[in-house]
């Protein structure tokens, strides 16, 4: 695979929170096929799905099943708060993280 092959393939991160955890968790990752099949997963199960390169590339570097590191608190905060407002019914730009 060259590195043009490496770049256009797609990244996903899956994230789930419960409470007791403290933080969230990176519960699912991958790239190519399987971005693409967590994607549509996703979305099949009324998931939002946001897109932010960045972030991705920070959470593709956490351990399945553990807790995202201290220093995405903020940006992954952000994009929480963002989504519980969207499901109240608010109509908002996503967040830029």
């Amino acid at each position: 695979m060259s590195p043009t092959d490496a770049e256009r393939s797609p990244l996903a991160v899956a994230l789930a929170y419960q409470q007791e955890d403290g933080a969230p968790r990176v519960v699912a990752k991958g790239r190519g096929q399987i971005a693409r099949t967590i994607i549509e997963h996703a979305r099949d199960a009324g998931v939002y799905v946001h897109e932010s390169p960045e972030l991705v590339a920070l959470l593709m570097q956490v351990d399945m099943d553990e807790r995202i590191p201290p220093q995405l608190y903020l940006a992954v905060a952000e994009l929480l708060a963002w989504l519980y407002r969207v499901e109240a019914g608010e109509s908002l730009p996503p967040p830029q993280v």
